[in-house]
């Protein structure tokens, strides 16, 4: 008899398992691009994810209640956040299999979440569901990681220092040229100071060490993902010297000042205390909006600045594996991609969109800003290098490692030789995780 019980758990739990398998089996095949979508009669639910401030938030809301009037058997549930919040949010429904059916992804997690097999390969649905026949393959390629397209790109971004001009003339200085060099920046740092602004309001660690690697041929990361992409410590002592330098002069505002700074409207390039900031040209709209004057965009500093610029991907709309209703995902990422009156809501908030007709389509409606970063995206394609690809898995961490370890080093608390070691020494210890 015992031995008849111990065959019938031995069955069950064999059917158990066969059950979960065909569940894990079932999502699969659902990111293979064959199953029906909802009928206009079937309700179907979708939920979506984003960060950024409040200007993007209003108007994604707008879209998502224009694609809900098109499509009323669909309800989208919205759900966004900063940036820190929004990592903070997604990682615990990651963990729970439990994500939102659509997510804006960032390149810094973008290989982890994939490798997580956390998103679903979106090629199935192209050109079916994604219509990508209006948008350049390179576009299109940022998104994938080998074979598989794990997001499509929301829109093509670059680096720049968004300025105030009248505050630049306030410390003395007219313009900035094309071919300014760091040296260059430096002697503006000290003229700001001298006229009561900040030079700028900080530096990104990860975001402007790699375009400063880059200008020397280098990368932050090695192309295989393993470890840095860097050997010489020099370089991050040469950079590093210089951003925590300009904090300790004062032509930089403190990690404290800056922990004030709520949003967007209390920036200090907003309240007139730094002549610019350095950012991704899509969030410049943005910032022009809340400041409500002329601000205007400059090129990196050189030398070797087209080696050093890339045209980034922005983002990308990545369908969730979990999601049970992919065919409806993928429909609404269509509708946010290529849909003209969608993006006249957006008007290349997310990036320069990919879609040449959408790009054609949004050209009369640009507010003097918006043509500013559409200008200047386009004389970043002639001045620019190719893109190095997604951040490797670990990306997220090494990013934490960095910004803890450039706040020691603008209060002071550590030396930036330390800094260097302590930065290869953990970060390295990171991405060997990736080594197979």
């Amino acid at each position: 008899m015992k031995k008849f019980m111990v065959m019938l758990f031995s069955l069950i739990l064999v059917f158990s398992l066969a059950a979960c398998s065909g569940s894990s089996t079932t999502s699969k095949s659902e990111s293979d691009g064959k199953e029906k979508p909802a009928s206009k009669n079937e309700k179907v639910t979708l939920r979506i994810a984003w960060w950024g401030s409040q200007p993007r938030h209003d108007y994604t809301l707008k879209i998502i209640d224009m694609y809900e009037k098109q499509n009323p058997n669909v309800k989208i549930e919205a759900e966004y956040a900063s940036w820190d919040d929004y990592w903070k949010k997604l990682a615990p429904q990651a963990a729970a299999n439990q994500l939102p059916d659509i997510i804006q992804m960032d390149l810094s997690y973008f290989s982890q979440y994939a490798e997580n097999n956390q998103i679903a390969d979106l090629t199935p649905y192209l050109d079916k569901q994604i219509d990508t026949k209006d948008t350049n393959q390179n576009i299109i390629d940022g998104g994938k990681l080998g074979d598989k397209l794990y997001g499509l790109n929301a829109g093509v971004n670059v680096l720049g220092y968004h300025y105030d001009p009248a505050l630049l003339k306030k410390a003395g200085v007219e313009s900035l040229d094309e071919n300014w060099t760091w040296d260059d920046y430096k002697e503006l740092a000290k003229k700001a100071k001298a006229a009561g602004l900040f030079v700028d309001t900080g530096v990104k660690a990860d975001v402007f060490f790699n375009y400063y690697l880059r200008t020397q041929g280098k990368s932050l990361y090695s192309k295989d993902g393993t470890g840095l992409g860097y050997k010489d410590d020099k370089l991050f002592v040469d950079f590093f010297k210089m951003t925590s330098g300009l904090v300790k002069d004062k032509a930089v505002p403190t990690p404290d000042y800056m922990a004030q700074v709520k949003g967007i409207e209390d920036d200090p390039v907003v309240k007139q205390k730094a002549i610019g900031i350095w950012q991704w040209s899509n969030q410049f709209v943005g910032l022009q909006q809340v400041a409500n004057r002329p601000l205007n965009i400059s090129n990196m500093p050189g030398p070797d600045s087209d080696k050093g610029l890339f045209l980034k991907p922005s983002m990308f709309w990545s369908m969730a594996s979990n999601s049970e209703h992919k065919v409806e995902a993928a429909k609404f990422i269509n509708f946010l991609t290529n849909d003209i009156e969608a993006n006249k809501l957006a008007l290349g908030d997310r990036g320069v969109p990919g879609s040449a007709a959408v790009k054609e389509a949004l050209k009369p409606l640009l507010s003097p800003a918006q043509q500013q970063v559409f200008t200047y995206v386009e004389w970043a394609e002639k001045h620019s290098s190719a893109f190095n690809g997604p951040d490797p898995i670990g990306a997220g961490e090494v990013i934490e490692l960095f910004d803890s370890l450039n706040e020691q080093m603008s209060y002071g608390n550590l030396k930036v030789e330390d800094a260097a070691k302590q930065f290869r020494q953990q970060a390295e210890s990171i991405l060997a995780q990736n080594k197979k």
